[in-house]
């Protein structure tokens, strides 16, 4: 899968989480900062990253950074995703199923974060197992990384596929294969 450039793309960030971390030295307490970070364009593409430095607005930069680099593109049928999903990370376990129209993003924080920064307006999400933030986005990337299209398994199968969901537009079906 080709990297998909940032330049050309008008993200917008969210911070997830902001995490004070101590290390006891000789001298006392060494403070750090660690941030979760989403970036996403509202129309199906959306980044993860964590950054950690001395100084919050320094973790922030770096958080940005590396979400940008990992940016990813989600198949979506009309205001939502193509097909449920389950997904695990480390003891995070996510679930992710399409909503018709109008039903909203039912998400807790972390999930919300990453949903709406994709341009997901109709979603159904539940986590179980951890609820950590920096667990949590990651599974739900993972989650939405898995995600396939009608069209692209039609291609791969020769054959033509079309993705209902009650309550969504349909898509069109494409050219490939025998109609089924």
């Amino acid at each position: 899968m080709p990297r998909i450039d940032a330049n050309k793309l008008t993200l917008e960030e969210r911070v997830v989480q902001i995490n004070r971390v101590a290390k006891v030295v000789k001298g006392g307490r060494r403070f750090s900062f660690s941030a979760v970070i989403v970036v996403g364009d509202g129309a199906g593409h959306v980044g993860v990253g964590l950054g950690k430095a001395g100084e919050v607005p320094e973790a922030i930069r770096k958080g940005v950074e590396d979400a940008k680099k990992n940016l990813i593109k989600i198949p979506m049928v009309g205001t939502t995703i193509p097909h449920e999903v389950r997904q695990v990370y480390s003891a995070s376990r996510i679930m992710l199923k399409p909503a018709s129209q109008g039903t909203g993003v039912i998400a807790g924080g972390s999930v919300r974060a990453v949903v709406e920064a994709a341009g997901i307006r109709d979603i159904l999400a539940k986590t179980h197992g951890s609820t950590n933030p920096v667990n949590v986005t990651r599974a739900t990337i993972e989650a939405l990384r898995s995600l396939h299209s009608a069209e692209e398994l039609g291609r791969r199968r020769g054959i033509k596929l079309v993705s209902r969901i009650p309550g969504q537009p349909v898509a069109e079906p494409t050219e490939a294969g025998n109609g089924r």
